[in-house]
């Protein structure tokens, strides 16, 4: 399932990781892992953020993703399923299908 990853780093713990080296790294095994559809990398609320596009096979494969980011970076980190525009459409015209056959409610 496309899933979003949101991962929000602890600013005293990302600036060490910064310093010692070890915040490339984990990004880089992250996304050789993940083999992501996108990432993007910015701040939100003050804090290095990274948002990451990915292929979620399974829900049980969450923990050994998130545990790097928690460990090494103090991150907080969110999985949110997501669509792309071509999901939308089809989605969207699976709930217009679904309205007309529901029966009318008075």
């Amino acid at each position: 399932m496309r899933t979003l990853l949101r991962v929000s780093m602890q600013t005293d713990t990302a600036n060490a990781a910064v310093k010692d080296g070890s915040l490339p790294k984990v990004m880089r095994s992250a996304l050789e892992e993940l083999k992501p559809e996108a990432a993007y990398f910015c701040t939100q609320d003050g804090r290095r953020t990274a948002f990451i596009v990915f292929d979620l096979q399974n829900a049980s494969d969450m923990p050994s993703i998130a545990e790097p980011f928690f460990m090494a970076l103090n991150a907080s980190v969110d999985f949110s399923p997501c669509m792309n525009a071509d999901d939308l459409r089809t989605g969207l015209d699976k709930a217009a299908a679904t309205r007309e056959k529901a029966p009318v409610l008075n």
